[in-house]
């Protein structure tokens, strides 16, 4: 399902951010930020949660049929607060539509 190597993984290192911890931030219904056009192909930002309860920034894309995470770090504290009003609302069944990117 996931695409690693030595590049991809020592990058999202840098940032303090585990494999496990990026698959779980992807796969736990994130929210998307943004489509973007970078190196020629399309990639995903998007916000999502660890099992942990941590919320990270984590940019994908399709290689292969494979999810590949090209970057994943630490939300800043004002993306964590529009991500978790978002979740709370959408738990609440609301339809607030709140602008995510700084």
């Amino acid at each position: 399902m996931f695409d690693w190597d030595t590049g991809n993984l020592n990058h999202i290192s840098l940032h303090g951010v585990s494999r496990v911890e990026a698959e779980q931030a992807v796969l736990n219904d994130p929210i998307d930020l943004q489509f973007q056009d970078g190196a020629g192909e399309e990639r995903v930002v998007q916000v999502g949660e660890t099992n942990a309860g941590r919320i990270l920034v984590v940019v994908t894309t399709i290689r292969d049929h494979l999810i590949r995470v090209v970057t994943a770090f630490p939300a800043k504290r004002r993306i964590r607060k529009v991500y978790l009003a978002q979740r709370k609302s959408a738990n609440e069944g609301g339809t607030e539509e709140t602008e995510l990117q700084e």
